[in-house]
């Protein structure tokens, strides 16, 4: 190796460990946010959480399989999958086309329906609530004549497994859309060329490609389907009978059932968000896993 070699490789050592040195916090203050942060996670996640499991069993665990297991609690329970079950396929069709449309062709109004879809994001799940209930309430033309033909919108399972829709839509597409965008139509345009069928073209280049934004998509979406208060509170009123769980647990809470009641029930929402939380790690590492291959 020449000098003029060497000296080139040691400009280059010294030029990268500046670049190191001007994007590298100090050690102290490294150290200083870390423990600010786990500070704040345990604080308003892990307490909490550790704190429901404790008051949940602090009367025992025959009391514990007694609340969880009570009829209303199971029929709260029935009503939180019933709704979850039906919004998340739903959501997972209407995200899918929606994504795709968005994200692979031109058309007037593309703007206005990408607005569409964030409106759930940008107001309360109360109002939307309102919104349904206005829409399907006696006071429309369309209340009116659902209640004259016999159909129970309101008040009823119809209304939770709707507003459960409305509140959720936006995640599958807010997830897979970027991805569609980022993969372009070459992959797709070379399929057709070599003769492949739409049906063909999504099976074997789209869905493959889009299959762990997707999945994060529909995991997201069903962590918010399962505790969605707000909006089902509006449309089902005081009705016991279709009482999610989170309507449930503020039920007891609020009418001073046992205090280790409202409790028990909470940790049946709380595992369910654990396993979400989960599978949801697993979609990010897959993710990632997918873009590093790229």
């Amino acid at each position: 190796m020449t000098e003029d070699e060497k000296r080139i490789i040691r400009r280059y050592n010294e030029h990268r460990k500046s670049i190191l040195r001007s994007t590298t916090e100090p050690r102290g203050v490294r150290i200083l946010l870390i423990v600010l942060s786990v500070l704040f996670m345990s604080l308003f996640l892990f307490v909490p959480l550790v704190s429901i499991f404790y008051e949940a069993f602090k009367s025992g665990a025959a009391f514990f399989f007694r609340a969880v297991s009570d009829h209303a609690t199971m029929s709260a329970l029935r009503m939180t999958l019933l709704a979850t079950c039906i919004s998340v396929p739903a959501n997972l069709i209407f995200g899918l086309c929606a994504a795709w449309c968005i994200g692979k062709f031109q058309f007037w109004g593309k703007s206005v329906l990408i607005s569409l879809i964030d409106i759930p994001f940008a107001i309360s799940p109360v109002i939307a609530g309102l919104l349904f209930i206005f829409l399907f309430g006696t006071n429309s033309s369309l209340g009116l004549w659902l209640r004259d033909h016999g159909f129970r919108i309101l008040y009823a399972a119809p209304s939770v497994v709707i507003v459960t829709i409305f509140v959720t839509f936006p995640f599958v597409v807010r997830e897979v859309l970027p991805v569609i965008q980022a993969q372009g139509t070459e992959e797709e345009q070379a399929a057709r060329v070599l003769g492949a069928r739409g049906w063909h073209i999504f099976w074997r280049v789209t869905l493959p490609n889009i299959r762990w934004a997707l999945l994060y998509g529909v995991i997201l979406c069903n962590a918010r389907a399962m505790g969605e208060f707000g909006a089902v509170m509006v449309v089902v009123g005081n009705s016991p009978k279709t009482n999610t769980l989170p309507l449930h647990i503020n039920a007891l809470y609020q009418g001073y059932a046992d205090p280790a009641a409202p409790f028990a029930v909470a940790t049946l929402l709380a595992l369910m968000a654990i396993l979400t939380l989960v599978l949801k790690c697993f979609a990010e590492w897959k993710m990632s896993s997918a873009e590093s291959d790229v």
